[in-house]
């Protein structure tokens, strides 16, 4: 008790010092890491130091000093948190060789941090892992670079918990796409701690893009475009003020390499007031790309899973103007209202949304849109066409309806600004083409009504979820990604099927088949004739078919 412990850094200066406790134990926590090295001193003793110790994150660096008249000791273990005694017996006697003060210390626990801490309990360093691998097929008719990234046929996530306190998550979409074999890969990995936050995700992808409309327009690209890069990092964050009020918050930085180089910083919170009976009224802003990270976190194992895959498939939305990569970017300022009453849900929302370098899939005649104005879809034959700039408002209402444990139904209908044309006549070729077909799109208010289900067959397990949305013919209704009621627009007819498989006896894991239609209907496409008698189709979401076999363990 009361030696004195000096911390240095690697320059040999001291940057903290503490005094040991009556049992002779002392902690320096929260370092940062690197090498450090301690020196201990005590009157009648000398002195013992111990230099190149380094402090590694999860890591703890444990040192047991046995200071001496004539010649002092230091031993250096270390050990992982939550690890159990190091040493073979319970407790050991230190006897020092000074017999006028003759000391005793005994050791009850080396994990001077978590002093509460049982002994003898371990913690493995990976535990509760469990993972997805899926195999799938079927169109990805334009669903690539306009905000998804196009399922190339493999996929899978691994979630797992490291030390029992950090949760770790990978994921990860590769393959070849289906009509023109460009390779294409993704890879995502979330961190997060438990009962702490920020939540940590960084997401990377690259894509090769074939060559279409108009031939090559970059010196030296030869037959193809330069690959595609993204990578983006993220951050998500939850402060209680008070027992009414919540905000959560974060922001993404994305990086894309495509011809040249674009950064984009995309800041995004919600403040929620819990008013009891009343119900939660909530505010939200975001200022960039989709705020995902306001989307409630499944507690699920396997449905994060999903939710990890999602979010690796959701791309920057990317788009040609006069030979500069452009991202969309929009700027949203919502209101939300929520109440539940047993069973039900009201939700009610306003908003108002300003898009820049807003993206369509187009479909066109090879040579009336120039290479510099349309960028080639991945997985199809479809271009992505930046339609420019817009402004709008919105509001909805909807109502869920829980019909016991494993169905449930609901009910929407709302109202906004919709991209319209105001001239059907035949577009001409040539380098004005593009510029013609931004000016013939306008924002008109527009209605919309929606109905879904969800239910799960209680014999077989099958998990079936459909839905209609329906809207003004002849328009496009963008998509608004709500960050208050946290749902994600399905404009059309879309059904999804699981269906879970048995396995033979000893099968690691579980099988499921899925199956999915999106947009089957065809619902919100606009066509436009051109001089040559054909026709260019834009739409906000495409008509795609999708199936696949999936091993969850």
């Amino acid at each position: 008790m009361g030696a004195t412990v000096l911390l240095l850094n690697r320059y040999e200066r001291v940057i903290q010092e503490a005094i040991t406790n009556d049992r002779g134990a002392f902690g320096f926590a929260s370092l940062a890491p690197d090498v450090y090295s301690v020196r201990v001193s005590l009157a009648s003793f000398m002195p013992a130091m111990k230099r190149l110790i380094e402090v590694q994150p999860g890591i703890q660096s444990l040192l047991y000093i046995s200071l001496a008249s004539m010649v002092s000791s230091v031993e250096l273990v270390y050990a992982p948190p939550g690890q159990g005694a190091l040493m073979s017996d319970d407790w050991k006697w230190t006897l020092k060789s000074s017999t006028a003060t003759r000391p005793v210390l005994r050791l009850v626990d080396p994990d001077i941090f978590n002093p509460e801490k049982s002994q003898g309990q371990e913690t493995a360093i990976f535990s509760d892992t469990r993972g997805m691998i899926r195999v799938s097929a079927g169109d990805s008719e334009g669903a690539g670079l306009g905000g998804l990234q196009p399922d190339m046929g493999t996929s899978f996530a691994v979630a797992t918990s490291l030390y029992g306190r950090n949760r770790l998550q990978l994921s990860a979409n590769l393959g070849y796409a289906s009509r023109n074999g460009a390779p294409a890969a993704g890879f995502r990995t979330t961190f997060s701690r438990e009962g702490l936050s920020p939540v940590l995700s960084v997401t990377v992808r690259q894509v090769y893009l074939p060559m279409r409309f108009g031939g090559p327009f970059i010196p030296g690209a030869g037959d193809g475009m330069p690959a595609l890069r993204t990578m983006s990092m993220a951050f998500n964050d939850r402060i209680d003020i008070g027992g009414s009020l919540r905000l959560d918050y974060g922001s993404s930085l994305d990086s894309i390499s495509f011809i040249q180089r674009l950064s984009t910083m995309s800041p995004y919170a919600r403040l929620t007031y819990e008013m009891g009976t009343l119900g939660a009224l909530q505010f939200g802003f975001s200022s960039g790309g989709a705020p995902t990270g306001l989307f409630d976190r499944a507690d699920e194992a396997e449905a994060q899973l999903h939710q990890d895959l999602a979010a690796l498939a959701l791309m920057p939305a990317i788009s040609l103007r006069n030979g500069t990569p452009e991202m969309q970017r929009t700027q949203n300022f919502e209101l939300g209202y929520q109440k539940r009453m047993g069973s039900r849900t009201i939700h009610l929302t306003a908003y108002r949304e300003s898009v820049t370098n807003a993206t369509l899939t187009t479909q066109a005649p090879d040579g009336l849109l120039p290479g510099t104005e349309i960028l080639p879809d991945v997985a199809s034959n479809s271009g992505i066409f930046d339609i420019g700039n817009y402004q709008r408002t919105g509001y909805s209402a909807s109502f869920t309806q829980a019909l016991g444990d494993k169905t449930e139904l609901s009910a929407g209908y709302g109202g906004g600004g919709a991209l319209a044309l105001s001239d059907a006549s035949p577009l001409g070729g040539g380098g004005q083409a593009a510029m013609d077909l931004r000016s013939r799109f306008h924002v008109r208010e527009s209605h919309w009504a929606s109905v879904r289900f969800t239910t799960t067959l209680p014999k077989t397990g099958t998990q079936i979820s459909g839905s209609y949305e329906w809207t003004d013919p002849g328009t496009l209704m963008p998509m608004h990604y709500s960050m208050t009621d946290g749902t994600m627009p399905e404009p059309g007819c879309n059904f999804r099927i699981r269906q879970p498989i048995p396995t033979v006896f000893g099968f690691p894991g579980r099988l499921e088949a899925t199956a999915e239609v999106q947009n089957l209907l065809a619902q919100g496409y606009v066509s436009i004739p051109t001089s040559g008698g054909q026709r260019v189709v834009l739409t906000e979401m495409p008509r795609t078919f999708r199936g696949g076999l999936a091993i969850v363990f």
